[in-house]
């Protein structure tokens, strides 16, 4: 028996879906991609959905401008996609002189002399400290709008690579889907939200594994003593795997935070989901010994079946193509072993894989387009 025809996401009236249909074919580009216009046509016939389903002006202003925001951050992104960022959370309050701050910047100029960039909320206390060692031209900033108005730290504003958000939500997707790393810095309510959500995130599989680290200044115990309460309140009493602390390490170091991050990304290099497997993409792949012992060892996330090389699909588009492949039916619900996994892969390289630096100069060094050099979002009245 074949399965059910899905039915097509499109409205009732024939003649409006032929309108858009029209549309989205004068809208393309010589070589766009069939399924990315059909996504455009889905977007659309969403809008006309709205206006016919009397959705009230608050609703159509809420949707409007969170696409137009999304949309905006996605193209001033989109240059700097193959090097490396790192999200920097932590007090706005903190003053210049307080060993946080100083810590701050000095993991910021390790980082991007790692070949990194660095991302934070755009404001000043740990903020100001990490985009002052990254450097503007290393740094982005996404600034929420606030009632008592956060402005942009000296170093970001008024560059090209700082957005305004309405919405903490958009700016979140924002943070989650361009962070290949987070580090938290000591702070308040919204630092402790966005590392919780992190966390919350990766442990249910909502978004890739990245390396977290809470970063003390020397000798601190902020985070220790956090570490402490997750431990003794959240472990212990059986409301986290206790492989979940797996996904974060605390220090008080700058080395040991860096090391921590391009650890992580010593032999693995990302990972997704094709017809149900879990994809992961190394820059070595395990010997036929290796691959035993991995099978041996971290059968408990597997659905089913073992741990197989794989060869990159068809359905991956082309994405990093000449890297080695793992392929595996992970049990979703043990994200804390997967973390074990990847470390486990990035102990086999004699050598680290090599860093972005020729890449990343080129990228620095060639001048934005017009579209990617406008900065200023158009927002509704």
């Amino acid at each position: 028996m074949s399965p059910p025809t899905r039915r097509r996401y499109q409205l009732r009236r024939p003649d409006l879906n032929e309108k858009i249909e029209d549309l989205v074919d004068a809208a393309q580009r010589e070589g766009t991609n069939p399924e990315d216009a059909e996504l455009v046509r889905q977007l659309l016939t969403t809008g006309v959905h709205l206006l016919r389903d009397e959705t009230s002006r608050a609703e159509l202003k809420l949707v409007n401008s969170a696409l137009k925001e999304l949309r905006h951050a996605f193209r001033v992104f989109s240059p700097y996609s193959e090097l490396r960022k790192v999200a920097v959370f932590g007090s706005a309050r903190t003053p210049s002189d307080h060993p946080d701050y100083l810590h701050a910047h000095a993991f910021a100029e390790e980082i991007v002399r790692a070949g990194w960039m660095v991302i934070t909320g755009a404001g000043d206390g740990i903020m100001g400290a990490a985009q002052g060692g990254a450097g503007r031209a290393a740094s982005f900033g996404v600034n929420i709008r606030l009632p008592f108005e956060q402005n942009a730290n000296e170093t970001i504003a008024g560059d090209s690579k700082l957005i305004n958000f309405r919405y903490f939500f958009t700016r979140k997707v924002v943070f989650v889907k361009e962070a290949h790393a987070i580090v938290l810095f000591p702070g308040g309510f919204g630092t402790h939200d966005e590392g919780f959500e992190a966390l919350t995130l990766i442990q249910t599989g909502k978004s890739e594994i990245v390396p977290v680290v809470f970063l003390d200044e020397p000798g601190g115990n902020y985070w220790r003593d956090w570490l402490d309460y997750v431990e003794t309140h959240l472990t212990e009493r059986g409301l986290i795997n206790p492989e979940d602390m797996n996904f974060f390490r605390v220090t008080d170091s700058v080395e040991e935070a860096v090391a921590e991050i391009e650890g992580f990304y010593r032999n693995y290099h990302s990972s997704r989901f094709v017809g149900g497997r879990l994809i992961l993409r190394v820059h070595v792949a395990p010997t036929n010994g290796q691959l035993e012992a991995l099978n041996e060892e971290f059968s408990g996330l597997l659905d089913s079946g073992r741990i197989e090389r794989s060869e990159p699909l068809a359905e991956e588009d082309g994405e990093v193509a000449h890297l080695p492949r793992l392929r595996l039916h992970f049990d979703r619900k043990k994200a804390g072993l997967l973390r074990g996994l990847i470390d486990q892969l990035n102990t086999f390289p004699d050598e680290p894989a090599p860093p972005s630096d020729a890449r990343r100069r080129e990228i620095f060094e060639t001048p934005l387009t017009e579209a990617q050099e406008e900065a200023e979002f158009e927002e509704d009245d």
